[in-house]
């Protein structure tokens, strides 16, 4: 089958999503990524339209790329204009990248209405722009934009611009779905319609076809998919989805469908187990909360919470998952909580080390006090580190690193000054005991600094863990002020990331034994890490 080429435009096009930023020296990390994970061409921006754009080219310059092609971005000569007088086309040249991609337009409405234009220049326009960057040795990519509303209005016009453009030495026709708006099965036949009148008309029929769909109608993936059956060869589309509007296609799901489901090849199946690690770090660059739901990266993309699901899954993985997590990356989760049974529990205990009773009393106990747990407000599911300790508690196996003895946290407001905090805490560790004071940028933050301090002088290893989300969450507000709370919290260090929760009426207590669970589990990890160490010497 031939093989289908992937372009990204995650640093341009997925940039005019809402709160979506990247500086120019993130944008060179990220395309870093993007080509070790195998993508074909990464659009790196439109240079005619900011400095940032224009000094991420000037890095890009810098770095070699081992499989994916730089790409700068942008549109076809102004109307009555010459193609090498136009600063656009001139910029797009100085980026000296060896693929450009421009736009033009294939609506008559866009053309007559929006730009106030003829037909007849826009045809120029599209084609003079193609000639001009290919006389510059560009591999030049045409952007058919707004193609299917103007398929739809007039198929003679839309067809004649991608003909235009082909004649004028294009080397790729795209397809664009710009409002999102259209349907899959429109899709295919439009597809499969500019297939056949291109190769009716001679040369043009030979250009590879590619297709750029929006998410208006939560439709971009399966347009995608439909233009690929119809015989495109080309997929543009960002990283998550990340998009104007609604988003662009998400590659995070476009790829493994087309790889794995389709049986089509885009990229090296070795590859592909790098898909969840480049979702989340093009996430966090971007300063973009990860979606738990996301398929095939998401954290919650095999993630099992029935009773009877976990039960088959222990047994057939397939019975309830469509493919091997580990293809993308990803992995199987068990979540525990009160719609758990024992197969929950056994699966659990057995991801998180914990040694279970072999008679089952243990899994039965577990999963009695979860449910009685969460009646009063707790949700292990999403909280894996103070479910370790939950179970080792219960199999006597928990063995605390350090025991608070005393906090006091204190807030001060002076007129129109910010808050302050200050923690002082007292802990045991063995028979020593501790006492420390600290600020914060809040009451929790103080805590965390004062416990760091205390802990510091026992276990100096500390410094690699780091909090880094805090979610409050009022159980039932009928109570008001006095309504119970939950609080779970995010830790990681360079390894992983785990999930702590603490619930009561006081804030502050919830947020104590979230935080005091979170330190635990590290410090148990160092201590297994240790003792391991000590073994192999």
């Amino acid at each position: 089958m031939e093989k289908v080429l992937i372009y990204d435009t995650t640093l341009r096009d997925g940039t005019q999503g809402e709160e979506v930023y990247f500086t120019a020296e993130e944008k060179i990390k990220v395309a870093k990524k993007l080509d070790e994970m195998g993508v074909h061409y990464i659009e790196g921006g439109w240079p005619g339209s900011n400095f940032r754009d224009m000094q991420f080219f000037k890095l890009a310059r810098r770095e070699s790329f081992s499989c994916a092609k730089i790409t700068a971005f942008g549109s076809t000569r102004r109307p009555n204009t010459k193609a090498g007088n136009d600063p656009n086309l001139k910029a797009l040249v100085e980026c000296r990248t060896p693929a450009v991609t421009i736009f033009g337009k294939s609506w008559p409405l866009h053309v007559k209405q929006v730009m106030d234009n003829t037909l007849e220049e826009n045809l120029a326009m599209i084609g003079e722009s193609v000639e001009f960057l290919k006389q510059q040795g560009r591999e030049v990519i045409y952007d058919a934009e707004h193609f299917f509303d103007g398929f739809k209005d007039d198929p003679d016009y839309a067809v004649k611009t991608l003909e235009t453009a082909a004649l004028a030495g294009a080397d790729h026709l795209v397809l664009c779905d710009t409002n999102g708006g259209s349907l899959p099965q429109e899709v295919e036949t439009i597809v499969a319609g500019v297939r056949q009148a291109l190769a009716k008309s001679g040369p043009a029929g030979g250009i590879p076809l590619g297709i750029h769909t929006h998410n208006d109608c939560g439709l971009a993936v399966a347009n995608s998919i439909a233009a690929v059956t119809a015989g495109v060869t080309m997929v543009q589309g960002t990283v998550n989805g990340y998009g104007e509007r609604c988003g662009n296609a998400d590659l995070m799901c476009l790829i493994p469908i087309l790889a794995f489901k389709m049986k089509r090849p885009c990229i090296e199946p070795e590859k592909l187990k790098n898909l969840k690690y480049v979702s989340r770090f093009v996430s966090e660059t971007a300063n973009m909360i990860p979606l738990n739901n996301r398929p095939f990266v998401g954290k919650s993309a095999f993630a099992h919470k029935g009773g009877i699901h976990v039960s088959a899954v222990m047994k057939i993985p397939r019975a309830y998952e469509h493919m091997d997590p580990a293809l993308v990356g990803n992995k199987r989760r068990v979540l525990v909580s009160d719609m758990a049974g024992k197969s929950n529990v056994i699966y659990k205990a057995r991801e998180l080390g914990v040694e279970l009773g072999g008679n089952g009393f243990d899994s039965r106990r577990i999963v009695s006090e979860i449910k009685a747990l969460e009646q009063a407000g707790y949700q292990f599911d999403v909280a894996d580190g103070s479910l370790k300790i939950l179970m080792e508690k219960f199999t006597e196996q928990f063995r605390p690193l350090f025991e608070l003895e005393s906090f006091r946290v204190t807030i001060e407001k002076d007129k129109d000054q910010p808050c302050t905090a200050h923690a002082t805490i007292k802990i045991a560790v063995d028979d020593t005991r501790e006492i420390t004071a600290a600020e914060g940028s809040g009451p929790v933050s103080a805590l965390d600094n004062a416990l760091r301090k205390a802990l510091d002088k026992f276990y100096p290893d500390l410094d690699t863990m780091r909090l880094v989300d805090f979610k409050v969450r009022v159980i039932d507000g009928r109570e008001g002020t006095a309504a119970r709370v939950r609080v779970i919290i995010e830790s990681r260090d360079q390894d992983e990331i785990w999930s702590t929760i603490g619930v009561s009426e006081d804030i502050i207590e919830a947020s104590w034994h979230a935080l005091a669970d979170s330190f635990q589990f590290k410090l148990s990890k160092l201590a297994k890490e240790k003792k391991g160490a000590d073994c192999e010497a």
